[in-house]
């Protein structure tokens, strides 16, 4: 009398063993196939990253030097009178609430 259960009408033997195997072999193959295009994938993703970095970089030593020399005409600029720079800074926003009235006015 034979039992029903588990693996019932699944041969056994040798056919077994080695279709499992060829299928863990399958899978091993794909697994390591799948780890070349992550690793060529990565390093692509790497070698980008390093290269914005090293754009970055340039433009921030560029903006340095563009407020290096921002910073010299300040220092030469406060250097001058201060009587000058005040009456430059009291024009300028003498300037700017006249045009700001002018604007609301045409409303």
């Amino acid at each position: 009398m034979r039992r029903a259960g588990l693996g019932e009408g699944v041969p056994t033997g040798n056919y077994v063993a080695s279709g499992y195997s060829v299928y863990e072999e399958e899978n091993e193959q794909l697994s390591e196939g799948l780890k070349e295009k992550l690793s060529i994938d990565i390093g692509t993703e790497v070698k980008y990253q390093n290269k914005m970095l090293v754009d970055m970089d340039t433009d921030f030593d560029s903006t340095g030097g563009l407020l290096g020399a921002t910073m010299g005409r300040l220092k030469l600029l406060s250097r001058g009178s201060q009587t000058k720079l005040f009456c430059y800074v009291l024009l300028f926003v003498l300037f700017v609430f006249f045009v700001l009235y002018w604007i609301i006015k045409l409303r």
